[in-house]
């Protein structure tokens, strides 16, 4: 009886860590499969399917053996914010919208993604309007929206 307890509460223990995250795919990978580190490198390009990561019920890309290395030493500091839906649409209608993949901002050690299409570029719209007030309003709506599945 002492092991299953034990086995339980491990379990539990792990669920409770490893939440999914309601991530932005289309495609079925996270940011319409674009290596989410090449971001941090300046110069975000579409992975390739022969280098793929799980990671908090996400699929992720990556164009090389290396960059997904680096992600799987530390997946949370290339995690999209607000699962990789446009972090503007957050913050200020809290909705969860869909992005451009070329479309971002790395702010303070964090990747921002956003809507840019049909004459809507909402990164500028974002810079505009002030990104540390819209960051707080974001963040506030993103713990309501990630809990709608």
């Amino acid at each position: 009886m002492k092991h299953v307890f034990i086995i339980l509460f491990a379990l539990s223990t792990y669920v409770m860590q490893a939440q999914d995250v309601d991530y932005y795919t289309k495609g079925g990978f996270v940011v319409e499969g674009f290596d989410v580190v090449s971001y941090f490198n300046n110069a975000p390009k579409e992975g390739s399917e022969k280098y793929v990561a799980t990671y908090k019920g996400g699929s992720f890309k990556f164009i090389n053996q290396k960059n997904l290395e680096v992600f799987n030493k530390n997946p949370e500091r290339y995690i999209p914010e607000y699962g990789g839906y446009c972090a503007y649409a957050v913050a200020v209608k809290s909705k969860k919208v869909s992005i451009d993949p070329e479309t971002y901002e790395i702010r303070d050690g964090k990747l921002y993604l956003f809507y840019n299409s049909w004459g809507t570029n909402t990164l500028e719209s974002w810079i505009e309007e002030s990104p540390d007030n819209l960051r707080k309003q974001a963040d506030n709506n993103w713990e309501t929206l990630n809990k709608k599945q």
